[in-house]
């Protein structure tokens, strides 16, 4: 049965590719522990201890630059949430919005282990260029980057 008639183009794709992002990364984070707040920005940027935290530091633990598996979960999972929606950020011209979100997946691909951080950076690479570069997303740039942030997710946050 064919359901469209033509392909997704423009903010319609955009929209659907956020939503399976946000969809399939979801489950991850709930792995915090059943804190909700854990993830959030809010929290951490008013932290005294956030921000130190947020600074780079040494990704060659378990954790990375994170104190906790479940901190590093979640951090990950909101961050590559958040990159799917970059483009979205971009068309409605929410320039601040938008450079904080880029200073905080930079910071995250600081943070993360070693044996990640190949991907991780990948993926924060693309994502950026997909903001000046649209055919990163027309042309499944962006999907093929998010791919393995996707399977890591699944593999270590449980």
């Amino acid at each position: 049965m064919k359901i469209l008639a033509k392909p997704l183009n423009g903010p319609i794709r955009y929209l659907t590719i956020a939503f399976f992002a946000a969809l399939a990364l979801s489950g991850c984070s709930a792995q915090g522990g059943g804190n909700a707040s854990a993830g959030t920005p809010s929290p951490s940027s008013t932290d005294g201890t956030a921000s130190a935290s947020a600074s780079p530091s040494p990704s060659s633990g378990p954790y990375g630059g994170f104190a906790s598996a479940a901190e590093m979960c979640s951090t990950v999972s909101q961050e590559a949430t958040g990159a799917s929606l970059l483009p979205m950020s971009a068309a409605q011209g929410k320039t601040a919005e938008l450079e904080q979100d880029k200073a905080e997946l930079t910071a995250t691909a600081e943070r993360v282990p070693e044996s990640f951080r190949a991907d991780f950076t990948n993926f924060k690479d693309t994502a950026i260029a997909g903001l000046q570069d649209q055919t990163v997303y027309s042309s499944g740039k962006f999907e093929k980057a998010m791919a393995p942030v996707t399977t890591w997710l699944s593999v270590n946050c449980k």
